[in-house]
């Protein structure tokens, strides 16, 4: 029996992820949306896609939660988007609602389903859906980090005209302009990029990396990324269904962990069936752990906004 992917927010990060999810012939997909018509027609395009890409894959689209009954893992997406001028901030008590009523849905179907939260503002809509499933904290993760180490990845290698294949690149932290861009531990080919790249460059490239989203937003004018959001997402859901044990950047609920507690925030975790398997401690400069509290405090008062 195939494994099954709910996805909801039909929107372009969505259908996106249906598209990544369905051409790796991953799991079965449902697309959710509260617009009538959206997620059936994206459903049945991407479905008529699969005799062509020779993927035995079942994609479907509906406007009522039933059909995403037991899920294995659900993504969720929906949201408003952020616009130009538009902090994240700005987005966080409408998305509260939505995120509220999408976790209150998506549970009463598939009440052992895994949720990887896509939604912004993420580190605050995380902690939301996390309170609202009532799930152990292995069981809501939310995506940030793979998405901002793709793109500080994707800056290194054009920096130094290597393949991305050859780059590693952690960023930790909130999602936001409080990420912590960690150079001592990416590297090309196993040589950090602090040996590689000159300390100015290297730091105009995290501020890149930080800025990464707003600069999408900028070009398109009118919406913002969502080709690395879902591949960012998609990596994380083929690691829970295959089981990889893959250790990737993931905003995960802190107990403790690097002296934060009660807070999700981006950490690297090992990803595998039951969700997170383990959240790895690194060693972490004074400099690098104050960068990381402080983005812990951003997340902090977001979360005090919405009461989560």
């Amino acid at each position: 029996m195939r494994k099954k992917v709910s996805i909801v927010g039909a929107g372009n990060v969505g259908a996106t992820a249906a598209h990544w999810i369905a051409s790796k012939e991953l799991a079965d997909v449902v697309l959710i949306d509260v617009v009538e018509g959206v997620p059936q027609g994206k459903a049945l395009d991407l479905a008529e896609a699969m005799p062509i890409e020779k993927r035995d894959v079942h994609v479907t689209g509906a406007n009522d939660y039933a059909a995403t009954a037991n899920s294995d893992i659900v993504v969720i997406t929906a949201g408003i988007p952020r616009k130009p001028g538009m902090s994240r901030d700005d987005l966080l008590n409408t998305n509260f609602k939505i995120m509220s009523d999408v976790v209150q849905k998506v549970v009463a179907q598939s009440p052992e389903s895994i949720l990887i939260i896509v939604s912004n503002p993420l580190d605050a809509m995380a902690q939301a859906a996390f309170r609202q499933a009532g799930f152990n904290r292995e069981r809501v993760i939310g995506m940030a980090g793979v998405l901002d180490s793709a793109r500080f990845r994707t800056f290194i290698a054009e920096e130094l005209s290597v393949s991305v294949e050859n780059v590693t690149a952690f960023v930790l932290g909130g999602h936001g302009d409080t990420m912590v861009p960690l150079p001592r531990y990416s590297t090309v080919a196993g040589i950090p990029i602090t040996e590689l790249i000159a300390p100015e460059r290297l730091e105009q490239l995290v501020q890149r990396t930080r800025d990464g989203g707003a600069e999408i937003v900028k070009h398109l004018k009118t919406g913002s990324a969502y080709y690395a959001p879902s591949a960012a997402t998609v990596e994380m859901v083929e690691a829970i269904l295959k089981d990889k044990k893959k250790i990737l950047p993931c905003a995960a609920y802190l107990e403790g962990e690097y002296g934060i507690n009660g807070y999700y925030i981006g950490v690297p975790c090992k990803l595998g069936a039951a969700g997170i398997e383990q959240i790895v401690e690194i060693k972490l400069t004074a400099e690098e752990d104050a960068a990381l509290k402080k983005s812990a405090e951003s997340v902090k008062e977001l979360c005090a906004v919405i009461g989560v």
